[in-house]
């Protein structure tokens, strides 16, 4: 139900440029792809060195140099993963070819002969430069660097049963893809194997490429079913004996998703109970397998996993934990104290409060530990925007703002391994993505020619987005955007365009470039004459404490919609609102809120365009709807209150909806359950199916000028734009 529209925003707000930065380790140098080379940069002058050259590139025999998808190098940067030839997984291109180029020896040796062309997953090559492992087609290989033989270490894996990476579910909803691990020495692999054999498949159905049907199936637990089992595994690789972990508990009622060595001797895994509300830790030790729990947390709501800050959707994305004072302590988020704070936790799991007061820490970026400094992103004053903060990682330090003041908006950093340089970036509404180098602890620019500074004013664009704040009942006050037409009179009254996401993955009210336009317009919607506006509600994971993000428990559906359709009441009354024209749209989540909102609201909304919505929270994955929504065989008729289905009959205005009939997020089931329920009484509305499109509708040549011509005709067809 993640919408994908939220992801182009959120990687917007990323520095595009440094997703390709391979730090190996080290803080005075990083690598990079340029002109599908690898360059080498060595800090602070940022001096550039070719490191592997296009010839160095060519497989013998060839004429043509591999193109680079991502690499890795090792320690003592004698050898460089080359991934390549790469094959979408679901969400990204987790299969490929892995070549490894031993710098010394100027050799390029495919790995994986005799195994399926882009079949590799995830290759890394171990600690002592010895071997490489991989996963291909569900089972976990490793192969000699230095002549190639390859060891098959489990045999069992199949569609159904998963060894070193994981299940739809995991993936999308855990972000969970790379699914091993070598140890700190390279003589053991831990790893996850997903047991899907109890799930029951999906069936997409192909129409169009053959004259008979084709079915397609996933495993795809629904809300209500057991997750499917999962359990790790160490194997020895000098004789390649396999250990499952003894982690308590009952493997269908539980998660795992987080894993990493400590040590040579010592894992760390966390378990998540099913309802996601309970939290674990345990310390494994290797030679004897003996489990002890360590760390124990819980939250009336659900724990989160993943950071609404971080790429989940990058290619290398992992959980890390960070590990500090020489692996004797490790760094943890945690709610417990109404505020996402920083905690220092040690292996015998006791615990110590480095962030304190009443704000929100982001994400973590990095830790000084020479200097004593944690850096992190928060914006304690301003839930739209982000800045770099930092404070003592022994706890007694004050918080401290390290963004120099004057350029207000979202800044984001990336750090060097030990907190010594950052590649910073900053943008707002009105100024497009500008980056710069700079030095820690004293944020120094490293460059002043390429700094931000000096080169803000060429970014700059004319102000159009305004934002504003609506206090509605219980004193809850919203964030939003507006942007208004551009020959605007405050004498007439013009529609409003809401545009809406509302749940817990994702907040849209965010003062980034590019805020406040929507791609699905074929036009300019301020030109045309529309109000275009967003609004963020109880719920969206913004940096307002957790009592804001956790109240929607048990309520999708009906809190976000209620606040929403709160605050869209204010705006019809203003002065140059037309309420009779008033228009709402989403994608995925938003999709499903658009349905809430114009079927439990009618009077308020006009118009609706959703996509891929969840018309039924039943037919959903169980990850994500029992995580918000408990258990349906507890509280099954917050799923049916919550659920746009329900509510279908009060049908009043207009409706579009669309769904590609491929997607294997939201099933385009939720469309047939939709039209038979609007059938039934007798609403009139349209329709759009995209044949075997997923859930971005992308695919296919023509398909996205075809939907924002759809979308934009539907548009001013039912809800005129201009003011009168």
């Amino acid at each position: 139900m993640k919408f994908l529209l939220l992801l182009c925003i959120v990687l917007y707000f990323k520095d595009s440029t440094a997703q390709t930065i391979n730090w190996n380790g080290k803080d005075d140098s990083y690598f990079k792809i340029e002109n599908d080379q690898i360059i080498k940069y060595q800090l602070p002058g940022n001096v550039a060195k070719v490191f592997l050259t296009l010839e160095n590139l060519k497989p013998l025999d060839s004429d043509t140099p591999l193109k680079v998808r991502d690499y890795a190098v090792s320690s003592d940067e004698n050898l460089v993963l080359i991934y390549t030839n790469t094959r979408k997984v679901w969400r990204l291109d987790t299969r490929g070819d892995y070549w490894i180029y031993d710098v010394a020896r100027k050799s390029l040796k495919q790995l994986g002969q005799g195994l399926p062309e882009s079949s590799l997953q995830f290759a890394k090559i171990d600690p002592t430069g010895k071997n490489v492992a991989y996963v291909s087609e569900s089972n976990l290989y490793s192969e000699s660097i230095s002549d190639g033989k390859i060891a098959q270490l489990t045999h069992d894996g199949n569609r159904k049963l998963i060894n070193g990476t994981f299940d739809w579910a995991y993936e999308e909803e855990f972000a969970c893809r790379d699914g091993f691990q070598w140890s700190p020495d390279g003589t053991h692999l831990s790893f996850w194997q997903i047991d899907a054999e109890k799930i029951r498949d999906f069936y997409m159905i192909n129409n169009t490429d053959s004259v008979y049907s084709q079915i397609i199936p996933i495993e795809y637990p629904k809300v209500g079913y057991s997750p499917s089992p999962a359990r790790i595994g160490v194997i020895e690789l000098a004789t390649e004996k396999l250990d499952w972990l003894p982690i308590p508990g009952e493997p269908d009622q539980h998660y795992l998703p987080r894993m990493e060595w400590n040590s040579a001797n010592t894992l760390l895994v966390q378990q998540l109970n099913r309802k996601q509300n309970e939290s674990r830790i345990f310390k494994i030790n290797i030679p004897d397998l003996n489990v002890a729990a360590i760390y124990n947390e819980t939250d009336q709501a659900w724990i989160d996993v993943l950071s609404s800050w971080d790429n989940v959707y990058g290619l290398t994305f992992r959980h890390e934990i960070k590990w500090i004072n020489k692996g004797k302590e490790f760094l943890w988020l945690s709610e417990k104290d109404g505020w996402k704070h920083i905690y220092r936790i040690d292996m015998d799991g006791k615990e110590k409060l480095i962030t304190k007061g009443a704000f929100d820490v982001m994400n973590l970026l990095g830790v000084d530990e020479k200097e004593n400094w944690i850096y992190f992103h928060a914006s304690p004053n301003n839930a739209t925007q982000k800045y770099l903060y930092r404070t003592r990682m022994d706890g007694k330090g004050k918080l401290e703002k390290v963004t120099p003041q004057g350029l207000e908006g979202l800044h984001h950093y990336e750090f060097s391994p030990n907190a010594a340089y950052a590649i910073h970036q900053f943008q707002n509404n009105y100024t497009q993505p500008l980056r710069e180098w700079i030095s820690l602890p004293k944020h120094q620019v490293l460059n002043q020619k390429e700094s931000i500074s000096q080169n803000i004013t060429s970014k700059q664009q004319d102000k159009n987005v305004e934002f504003f704040q609506i206090t509605i009942e219980d004193n809850v006050t919203m964030d939003g955007w507006m942007v208004k037409p551009k020959a605007f009179d405050e004498t007439k009254k013009y529609p409003v365009v809401f545009y809406v996401y509302t749940e817990p993955w994702g907040a849209n009210v965010k003062d980034g470039f590019g805020i406040g336009y929507n791609r699905l317009y074929d036009g300019d919607m301020a030109e045309d004459g529309y109000i275009y506006i967003s609004l963020d509600n109880r719920g969206t994971p913004v940096p307002k404490g957790r009592e804001w993000r956790k109240s929607i428990y048990r309520k999708v559906g009906q809190l976000n919609i209620s606040d929403q359709a709160a605050a869209a009441k204010q705006i019809a009354e203003w002065g140059f609102v037309d309420p009779d024209r008033i228009a709402v749209w989403g994608w995925s989540g938003g999709g499903s809120a658009t349905l809430n909102l114009l079927f439990q609201y009618p009077e308020i909304y006009k118009t609706g365009i959703a996509i891929a919505a969840v018309a039924d929270q039943l037919t959903y994955d169980n990850i994500y709807q029992e995580r918000y929504m408990g258990l349906p065989q507890e509280n099954l008729q917050d799923f049916i209150d919550g659920s746009p289905v329900t509510h279908a009959k009060n049908l009043e205005g207009n409706l579009l909806y669309i769904h590609g009939t491929g997607d294997d997020n939201v099933h385009y089931a939720n469309a047939d359950i939709l039209v038979n329920e609007l059938i039934k009484h007798g609403k009139l509305f349209q329709i759009m199916p995209y044949p075997n499109r997923s859930h971005s509708i992308s695919e296919g040549p023509g398909t996205t000028a075809h939907l924002r011509k759809l979308f934009t005709d539907y548009l001013k067809n039912h809800c005129p734009p201009g003011g009168i």
